[in-house]
Formats: structure tokens, sequence, C-alpha cells
């Protein structure tokens, strides 16, 4: 008899055990009601990586065109002048806002 309770006991500890891991498998962090929600921020990851992607090559364009070997004369022209900075035979016409 000694021995059916102690069977008993570890067939109630498996069982226990078996259920926690079914409840952790559908509500648990990682579980299938938590599966939506991380796919929205895995999408939303995405769009971010998408965006600094496309930011990092814009400026990997801009330092390309800014090479001391063959810079690009009109963006160096458009930093000089947004710095102000001028030649001595250039004019500078300035417009009034309306």
């Amino acid at each position: 008899m000694h021995n059916t309770q102690s069977e008993q006991f570890k067939q109630g500890a498996a069982l226990a055990a078996l259920l926690l891991l079914t409840v952790l498998t559908i509500a648990g962090p990682t579980g299938l009601l938590s599966w939506s929600e991380s796919s929205q921020e895995l999408d939303q990851r995405n769009a971010q990586i998408a965006l600094l992607t496309e930011k990092r090559d814009a400026l990997k364009n801009r330092v390309e065109l800014l090479d001391p070997e063959a810079a690009d004369p009109d963006l160096i022209g458009e930093l000089l002048r947004r710095q102000n900075v001028i030649h001595a035979d250039e004019m500078v016409v300035t417009i009034e806002g309306e």
C-alpha cells in the first residue's frame, strides 16, 4: 500500500508539472497569447530598422560626396553658403520676405 501512495504522489507531481507547462505555453511571457504582441513588436522594429538604414545610406552618400579626393562642387558650394562663407568675387543678393 505504501508503494501505491508513492506512485500516486509521483503521478500527481507529474500531472501538476504538465499542467504548469501547459499554462506557461498558453499564457506565459513567450506563450501563444503573447505571440501577436511579439509579432507587432517585430514589425515595429523592422520598420525602425528600415528607417535607420535609409538615414544611414543618405549619410553615407553625403560622406562620399564630401570625400577630399573627389568632393562634389555643388554640395561644397551649398555647405559654404549655408555657413555664410563666400568668395571675394561673389555677390550676395538678399530678398525681402513677403
